[in-house]
């Protein structure tokens, strides 16, 4: 609190000491008229004369009835002795001080039970569009496609010979490897596979096509005087990381092929008709 608080608090204080010694240095009226009457009072008389006196000025005349005597008690309502004094009334709004300091923060309270789930609010604002992402992994190629052709022509031997591709017509996402001569299968599924042979005057035609290791389908052409083009084709279902080749057949029978390098006589090609994981 400060000065002008403590100033305050002291006028309060006076006041109330003056309001004090108001009510008790006042004498009450009765008791005044009694200092009064004493000070007028003659001198004392003897008892005799006292008596008498009382006795005229108290006692019943000779035409009247005594009257009875009345008992007073002191709670019986009647005037008041004293004079009622209005209690001072104090403007307490002059007693107002200055505003203190902030005190310190207390102690947490525990928490509370938990209420009863409310009402679903209203739907907020749409808010802002978001920063892009990060991007994805890259998606796997649900298409396959190879044609190859070969510009040479080929004799069996002593032993099994893959078919080597030197025309490349399309190889899509290079599935098709020109080195090894064979389709390697990156998309599991459905796939059609097409053979092209011209075969050779007085040789036989005798070809596989193979997948993996294991012969599918042959392509065969017996001995004649005459060269004709030959096909075969078939579908196969395929999984991750199957092979699928042409295999000359060995030599215990003359058998070739033929082509030239100004045409193209062999070829070779195969597609994916509908991938695996499709419903």
């Amino acid at each position: 609190m400060g000065s002008r608080g403590l100033g305050l608090t002291l006028a309060c204080c006076l006041l109330l000491a003056f309001a004090c010694g108001l009510v008790l240095g006042r004498v009450p009226r009765g008791q005044q008229e009694q200092q009064e009457q004493e000070g007028t009072r003659e001198p004392p008389m003897d008892h005799a004369e006292r008596d008498e006196e009382e006795h005229e000025k108290y006692g019943p005349r000779q035409d009247e009835e005594a009257p009875a005597s009345r008992c007073l008690r002191c709670c019986d309502p009647g005037t008041s002795v004293y004079q009622a004094i209005p209690v001072p009334q104090i403007n307490i709004t002059i007693l107002k001080g200055e505003k203190g300091d902030r005190g310190d923060r207390g102690l947490q309270g525990k928490y509370g039970k938990t209420g009863s789930v409310g009402a679903r609010g209203h739907t907020g604002p749409k808010g802002q569009k978001g920063s892009m992402g990060a991007p994805g992994d890259r998606c796997k190629n649900h298409y396959a496609a190879f044609s190859v052709g070969r510009k040479k022509p080929l004799h069996s031997n002593d032993y099994y010979q893959t078919v080597i591709f030197d025309t490349e017509f399309v190889n899509l996402y290079n599935h098709f490897n020109m080195f090894t001569g064979k389709f390697y299968c990156y998309v599991p599924g459905i796939y059609f596979f097409s053979l092209n042979v011209h075969t050779w005057n007085q040789k036989e035609t005798y070809l596989h096509i193979m997948k993996n290791a294991e012969e599918v389908v042959i392509l065969y052409a017996q001995v004649s005087d005459r060269s004709i083009m030959q096909s075969q084709s078939l579908m196969l279902e395929l999984r991750d990381q199957d092979e699928v080749w042409v295999r000359l057949f060995k030599g215990e029978r003359e058998n070739a092929i033929f082509s030239d390098e100004f045409d193209t006589y062999i070829t070779f090609s195969g597609y994916l008709v509908k991938p695996a994981n499709e419903p």
